[in-house]
């Protein structure tokens, strides 16, 4: 008999309807493009797929919002084994939205002066929190982390350590596309986002799925 069986009905977690998950979704995305918005005007970049994205961009001359979808295709197929179908086509769904977002925003609005240690702390704070949106949503923008799990049950290797060399190997990239100051500013960002997600993001807190 399964855990789940053994609990309650009235106890168990609810899941969102199709509307709260589309609230849910495009406000954690829209946040999220947000802060890549601002980061691509400062020219930084930032860790995980999206880091790679953007490194992707701006040594190719592609747009952000192409290389993002493109780097993420083969992540899908992961996440079809270990989580679900349910789970990748809220995913899929989160990262066209971001891709699209990424694209219409910067018509919408312009920073004539932005400052990068204000900017990297907001990029921080909108991307952090648009990433908890998603994730309670039960989506995710793709890629390292899937495959970091992946890795984790497969080989034991711990996810986290898997995500931090990822990591490090884009900051490290990153020295030959644009300048060490740069490459400084966008190490913070990425840690003011993963701060946000340590300090916020627990399945005990947060009951519906």
């Amino acid at each position: 008999m399964s855990d789940k069986a053994l609990i309650p009905p009235k106890n168990r977690p609810r899941r969102h309807t199709l509307l709260e998950d589309a609230q849910g979704l495009v406000t954690g995305t829209g946040m999220a493009a947000t802060g890549l918005v601002i980061l691509t005007h400062l020219g930084f970049v930032t860790g995980q797929t999206a880091g790679l994205a953007l490194l992707l961009s701006y040594a190719t001359g592609y747009s952000f919002a192409f290389m993002f979808f493109l780097v993420n295709l083969p992540f899908y197929w992961l996440g079809y084994k270990r989580i679900g179908p349910r789970f990748v086509v809220k995913t899929v769904v989160a990262v066209a939205l971001v891709s699209v977002f990424s694209i219409w925003f910067p018509t919408l609005v312009s920073f004539d002066t932005l400052n990068p240690f204000y900017g990297v702390a907001l990029f921080g704070a909108l991307t952090g929190a648009g990433l908890l949106a998603i994730f309670r949503h039960g989506a995710s923008l793709g890629g390292v982390g899937i495959l970091a799990l992946y890795i984790q049950e497969s080989t034991g290797f711990r996810a986290g350590v898997t995500q931090l060399l990822f990591d490090a190997c884009i900051f490290a990239a990153a020295f030959f596309i644009i300048d060490a100051r740069a490459v400084l500013f966008s190490m913070l960002g990425a840690f003011i986002v993963n701060m946000i997600i340590t300090f916020n993001h627990r399945k005990d807190w947060y009951v519906a799925t």
